[in-house]
């Protein structure tokens, strides 16, 4: 064998072993976390009526670790058939189940009020159903993972309605929003708000006929009074744009030749969408308790309404405890019942057990946050206020309106802009504590542009950088030396760069904000601005750095974090199961999962 080929085998028989072992270590970080052993043994018989028998279903009630209770057919240990499942926060399903998974005709209630009766498919509100919210908005139409997707119909709890096509969730195709001023339009939609050929109808008998963009018209179109007269022309919020030509009718008896086509645009703002009410936990997110018979062989697991081995389990909760108890467990049995009855509207026994009122509540584990809050006496203190009084003289500087269609001298490298910043202040900066420095801002209309295309306020971005709270800074920085800067409330990164890092990413510019304009529901990173401050003294160095959407901030709890770029090399966490938590940034190797989309959203996924 020659020793280039053994040298091949040696290094695929290594790269094998850190395989295995990065397998071995996932499964000991993100495996499966069992629950204690509970057996129907351990709990008191009494707890699950009826009788198993192998292979056929039965009628049963039980009572479940965790302090939630299920009553209807039982098979093979989950629910399959008719049957109904109460959690402990006082959500409820009651309905048809299929091993396990929330399947068929259902209907879920939650402790607010709000309700959906419809069709599920493997836990998700999925098909037809009518949702009602708790503040009276009512959607009855199609579903698709827990979304409005398809035709339907809002009626909104102000008076408003909505009827038309919806796509994830919002408003998009063609409908028709009625408001209760009986003002309305009917058109093309796009991401919950106007977009497209439409027209708009006042309730006095005025109309709009022609193009829209984010709610306002844009482009050509009509405005009609009723007596037959008519605006004509090009329209648009920003007065330069905008042109047209007013002609009368014959029966009116003058021009109304000083009109001013404003006056639409004020009369729109008034015209607000409504935003529906938001669901505070969808039916697949809720957890189903189950556990294992010790006559069967059964593993223990603790799965998820859909049928989803959930990772990182808790303990059965001590939520029992909260009732006193004579040894066994007919008084909870009974109090469960009287639950069970209140929610239906059936009377019950008054004999209720007492509540434990010397329980002490426990506040739920705050997520801990990453990052050292940059405070006075941190190194980087005074370099956070210059970055922060760049950042507020860029963003509130006045500037002409600009269309999405920019001119290729926008993307030169060398349309920047410097701007000096004296402690004592100057005509167009502030006075301010910190050193003097100067600001350098790259390609400020692109920039301005793109915060536009990605609607981000401009005060909000402001507070979000600008505001009292410090920024944070990473522990430590990447591979690439950059450090990483967050802020407070975890919406924006900041990234510092090399000089060549800048060149290259302004040669890439053009092709990014094509791109992003062309998909606009891209997963590619948000970037919101490039600048640069150049510190005082005989070194005159400059410290450049990126803005970007932070793509971990969600309203959802973040229990792994994974860096993957395609490549075994060296992707492995160099941590053990203890060393780690959730802000651990865990590699490829250390992923065991295998992700399912739907196959509308695989295949927009992969467009």
């Amino acid at each position: 064998m020659s020793k280039e080929h053994s040298g091949v085998l040696r290094a695929w028989e290594s790269t094998m072993r850190k395989t295995q072992a990065a397998k071995k270590r996932a499964n000991n970080i993100l495996g499966i976390t069992s629950m204690a052993n509970v057996t129907n043994n351990d709990l008191e018989d009494d707890t699950d009526k009826g009788v198993s028998i192998s292979g056929e279903a039965y009628f049963a009630e039980k009572i479940l670790p965790n302090g939630d209770y299920y009553t209807g057919q039982w098979y093979d240990n989950f629910p399959d058939g008719q049957g109904k499942y109460l959690w402990t926060d006082g959500c409820m399903y009651l309905g048809e189940w299929h091993k396990g998974k929330t399947m068929g005709k259902g209907r879920f209630s939650w402790p607010s009020g709000a309700s959906y009766e419809g069709e599920f498919k493997t836990g998700y509100m999925d098909g037809t159903g009518t949702y009602i919210g708790s503040n009276g908005d009512t959607y009855k139409g199609k579903w698709v993972m827990n979304m409005k997707h398809g035709h339907g119909i809002l009626n909104y709890s102000n008076g408003d309605c909505y009827d038309g096509e919806w796509r994830r969730g919002l408003q998009e195709g063609h409908g028709k929003y009625q408001w209760q001023n009986k003002n309305y339009y009917i058109g093309e939609w796009k991401n919950g708000v106007i977009f497209g050929k439409g027209i708009f109808v006042w309730s006095n008998g005025n109309t709009y006929d022609g193009y829209w963009e984010d709610g306002m018209p844009k482009g050509n179109g009509t405005y009609q009074w009723p007596d037959g007269s008519f605006y004509v022309g090009n329209w648009s919020k920003d007065p330069d744009e905008q042109n047209g030509t007013y002609y009368p009718s014959e029966s009116s008896l003058a021009a109304n030749l000083e009109w001013d086509p404003t006056t639409v645009y004020n009369e729109l703002a008034g015209c607000k969408i409504c935003v529906g009410e938001r669901v505070s936990i969808m039916p697949s997110q809720k957890r189903l308790a189950t556990w294992y018979s010790s006559k069967g062989g059964d593993k223990p697991r603790r799965m998820s309404v859909d049928g989803r081995v959930s990772v990182g389990v808790e303990r059965p909760l001590d939520k029992m405890s909260l009732w006193e108890n004579d040894g066994n467990s007919n008084g909870l049995r009974q109090v469960r019942r009287d639950l069970d009855c209140e929610l239906l509207g059936i009377p019950h026994n008054d004999a209720n057990p007492k509540f434990n009122l010397g329980l002490p509540l426990k506040a739920p584990k705050l997520e801990k946050r990453q990052g050292e809050t940059i405070s006075k006496g941190h190194r980087n203190y005074e370099l956070m206020l210059n970055l922060q009084l760049g950042i507020r003289h860029s963003v509130g500087r006045p500037a002409p309106a600009t269309s999405f269609d920019l001119k290729a001298s926008a993307f030169d490298p060398k349309d920047k802009i410097w701007t000096r910043f004296p402690r004592e202040g100057s005509k167009y900066t502030p006075p301010h504590q910190s050193y003097e420095f100067k600001w350098k801002d790259y390609c400020p209309v692109v920039f301005r542009t793109l915060r536009k295309l990605f609607k981000v306020d401009p005060a909000d971005y402001m507070i979000s950088i600008c505001g009292d709270n410090a920024l944070r800074e990473l522990s430590s920085p990447g591979k690439s030396g950059s450090f990483f800067y967050l802020t407070d409330d975890d919406r924006y990164m900041i990234k510092t760069m090399k000089k060549s890092e800048v060149k290259m990413f302004l040669r890439m510019l053009s092709a990014y904000y094509n791109h992003v304009r062309s998909f606009e529901n891209t997963l590619v990173i948000k970037y919101y601005g490039l600048h640069c401050v150049k510190l005082p003294g005989t070194t005159q160095k400059k410290v450049r750095f990126i803005i970007m959407g932070n793509l971990l901030r969600s309203d959802y709890t973040i229990h792994r974090r994974f860096d993957l770029k395609g490549s075994s090399l060296g992707r492995i966490t160099e941590k053990n199961e203890f060393e780690t938590d959730n802000t651990t940034i865990l590699k490829d190797l250390d992923l065991n999962f295998i992700f399912k989309l739907q196959k509308a959203w695989y295949q927009e996924f992969c467009w």
